[in-house]
């Protein structure tokens, strides 16, 4: 099959790369781009560990082509910290012991990204909706919600 030339932004920077028309964006970020941070769950967009911000939306890469990159701006996981600086919902899922076998982490890191970045200050009720999309199996909802809480106020300067 031919493949198609895609131009787009990855965690700031301009990239290029080359993919079949019938590779999912999820695909080409780990197996061609080499970004290896979004995980593969459920291949259906029923679990959000693919989760990534597609133009400031999180979207899950599995039901994105890639060749739908083209031009638009991509934040994965490995996009939030800064250089050896951890985000501060990083910093705060590890406080808060908000993850466990880790599949699912970098789905909630990005969405709750997206979250903060849209309404620096959400309720737990926004918080519990914007992550309604990204399960987790190994531990309770409660501490992620309390790590996202935290790492905004943080972000806030509360």
């Amino acid at each position: 099959m031919k493949k198609v030339y895609v131009q787009t932004t990855i965690n700031g920077e301009e990239t290029e790369f080359l993919c079949e028309p019938r590779q999912s964006l999820l695909e080409v970020l780990r197996d061609v781009v080499g970004y290896t941070g979004t995980k593969e769950g459920c291949l259906t967009g029923d679990c959000g560990a693919c989760s990534v911000i597609l133009d400031g939306r999180p979207t899950d890469s599995c039901l994105v082509l890639g060749v739908e990159a083209e031009g638009k701006d991509i934040t994965t996981v490995e996009g939030l910290a800064d250089g050896d600086a951890l985000h501060p919902l990083q910093k705060k899922f590890l406080e808060h012991a908000a993850l466990q076998c880790g599949i699912c982490t970098p789905g909630f890191l990005v969405t709750s990204k997206a979250l903060l970045d849209r309404n620096p200050n959400p309720t737990e009720h926004e918080i519990r909706y914007a992550l309604a999309g990204n399960l987790c199996r190994c531990t309770g909802y409660d501490k992620i919600v309390r790590a996202v809480q935290d790492a905004a106020a943080e972000m806030q300067g509360r």
